[in-house]
């Protein structure tokens, strides 16, 4: 049970942490409800713990938070099914006509949506890095003490994350450029141009497919881009959308039912990860756009 007795000079200070504690478990892991079980968990071990023998509790707990958010990433990596059902209801698609100065509010919202999306993408110990270095100014020696590596270690895998959410950094989530990367792959896919689509990919590319059946994770350009046809035929017949601040392409069945959804996540003029919704079950889950 969580703490509830005012009295209790621990469960105060565990109180007064506890909403940046959830925000860094929210960041981790995506869910709301995982971030919630998560710091439940906390409160937990906190409860066992001795509490004379910790000197810094925001740095103790900041620590356990984030060993059982990478333990639960790592779990979602040997079972990828598991990361899909909880963040779905999540994702916002809107139809994309273009960025318009009134919607600088909406535009915010997508941005902080956008990340999460970004995030997704990360490994585990990059993800962690990123996290609470960049968003919670962690010292890089205490989160190289969580991940087990070296300080320097550390900060290598907290800049190899930097570099690919660098895209949403800016005010403009979805500007010109990522537009005419994506437009570009749909394009060299619809002709079958192998070497346009590479040099529209990342090397390191990812593609998930979420299908009836489950997830399908495909690494690396020349394998992607061998079968981007298949992806593809459906994409340009659709409308281009954007999934969390992402710029994306949505079509549907002839009787208005949603077919696929696709987000692409664009780092210095290259795409580096392709998540692509088909299962109709999880689309049905989604807030989609009627088919105009």
């Amino acid at each position: 049970m969580a703490p509830t007795d005012p009295m209790d000079p621990v469960a105060e200070a565990f109180e007064s942490q506890r909403d940046r504690l959830r925000a860094v478990a929210y960041r981790m892991l995506g869910s709301h409800a995982d971030a919630e079980d998560v710091v439940q968990e906390a409160w937990l071990r906190l409860s066992r713990q001795d509490t004379a023998t910790i000197h810094n509790l925001a740095g103790w707990l900041t620590t356990v938070v984030g060993r059982i958010s990478l333990d639960a990433l790592r779990s979602r990596q040997a079972r990828p099914e598991a990361s899909y059902d909880d963040g779905l209801s999540e994702l916002v698609v809107t139809l994309d006509d273009g960025p318009a100065p009134e919607d600088d509010a909406v535009l915010a919202d997508s941005v902080g949506l956008a990340l999460l999306v970004v995030l997704e993408s990360l490994g585990p110990s990059e993800r962690l890095a990123f996290v609470l270095h960049d968003l919670f100014a962690v010292p890089f020696d205490e989160i190289g003490q969580i991940l087990g590596k070296s300080t320097a270690a550390a900060k290598m895998l907290a800049s190899r994350a930097r570099r690919k959410v660098r895209a949403i950094e800016r005010p403009s989530a979805v500007g010109r450029e990522q537009r005419e990367v994506v437009q570009a792959f749909l394009t060299a896919a619809r002709g079958g141009d192998f070497e346009e689509l590479l040099r529209v990919l990342d090397p390191e590319v990812k593609l998930s497919v979420d299908t009836p059946s489950g997830v399908v994770v495909t690494l690396g350009a020349t394998k992607i881009a061998a079968g981007a046809q298949l992806s593809a035929s459906a994409a340009t017949q659709g409308r281009a959308v954007l999934v969390n601040g992402l710029p994306g392409v949505m079509s549907w069945r002839e009787d208005g039912a949603p077919l696929s959804v696709l987000a692409f996540t664009v780092v210095d003029g290259r795409i580096t990860d392709i998540a692509v919704v088909i299962d109709p079950a999880k689309l049905a889950l989604m807030d989609l756009p009627e088919m105009a």
